[in-house]
């Protein structure tokens, strides 16, 4: 896997907290970000919408407004996950 450099903009607060963090559990402020950011994004995957829609991505604009407007229509009883078993199609 490469590595690539990311830019972005932080509030100095918050940038002073992250690195109060880091210096607390002897670890960089990269890998403060990294973790946070694999915590968070696995967080999001587990979202009733990204589940719903991550077959999705390979569809036509068609098949995508499809999937959507199904996804508008359900309640939140239909997106309560019941089940962790993730099935491949």
């Amino acid at each position: 896997m490469s590595v690539k450099a990311m830019n972005f903009k932080m509030d100095e607060k918050e940038i002073a907290e992250m690195k109060s963090i880091a210096n607390i559990f002897h670890m960089s402020v990269t890998d403060y970000i990294k973790n946070a950011i694999a915590d968070y994004s696995a967080k999001l995957k587990q979202d009733p919408f990204y589940r719903l829609t991550i077959n999705a991505r390979n569809a036509d604009p068609e098949e995508t407004e499809e999937v959507l407007n199904s996804i508008d229509s359900l309640s939140d009883d239909d997106l309560e996950i019941v089940s962790t078993k993730h099935f491949s199609i």
